[in-house]
């Protein structure tokens, strides 16, 4: 969900002011995939890099992250939206931990959307945390190594029981995948587009939709 920093930096109005508009971008993209049938939406909401921001930075963030899963709370159950998160979560502050374990708690019966945030993220920690704990296994001797298999390395990774992403969808023009889901987004289809991510809505995402409509999907066999 890129571009917060430069919407705001365009209209000369602080960086916070970018990420409350590009909140209120996730409020529209999850409303409309969940009017469109889409079952699985995973947002990078904060990466593992974001915490070399200026402190007063990543202070507003976890403020404003703490505000956004208390407000959301009641739509998310309204909506039927499952939340889940990914990432070395035991790094957020005390209030957003708690008030994240709130709103997963409270929604994990609804099915209309699983909805998920990367938080305190970065694909090549989750990718080596999974090693490690194959390589305790089979120092431990309860894992031969030659029964590794990408299945089983899946299973240690955070999106366990996650379907891998059909698409992925990349805001201001950013052509890079920003160690994000390197493992499990192999075979996904990329779309990006120019537009910042305060403005990304419906039509953004009904063309990103419409373009993969029109993609065939070979997985490397044709």
């Amino acid at each position: 969900m890129d571009g917060n920093g430069r919407w705001a930096n365009q209209r000369g109005l602080p960086r916070a002011a970018g990420h409350r508009k590009g909140g209120e971008a996730v409020r529209r993209v999850v409303d409309a995939c969940i009017a469109r049938g889409i079952p699985w939406l995973t947002l990078y909401a904060f990466s593992t890099e974001n915490w070399g921001r200026p402190p007063e930075e990543v202070q507003g963030l976890m403020r404003m992250l703490d505000r956004f899963l208390k407000e959301t709370l009641p739509e998310m159950i309204e909506r039927g939206v499952q939340l889940r998160a990914i990432g070395e979560l035991n790094m957020l502050p005390e209030s957003c931990l708690n008030r994240l374990k709130i709103s997963i708690e409270k929604t994990k019966q609804n099915k209309n959307l699983i909805l998920t945030l990367a938080l305190s993220y970065g694909s090549r920690q989750e990718i080596t945390r999974a090693a490690q704990r194959l390589a305790a296994m089979a120092a431990e001797g309860r894992l031969n190594p030659s029964d590794i298999t990408p299945d089983l390395f899946a299973s240690q990774l955070d999106t366990v029981g996650m379907p891998d992403p059909d698409l992925l969808i990349r805001t201001s023009g950013e052509m890079r995948l920003s160690n994000y889901l390197l493992w499990q987004l192999s075979y996904a289809e990329l779309w990006v587009t120019p537009v910042l991510w305060p403005d990304f809505g419906e039509k953004e995402l009904d063309a990103a939709l419409e373009d993969y409509a029109r993609r065939h999907r070979r997985y490397g066999k044709r």
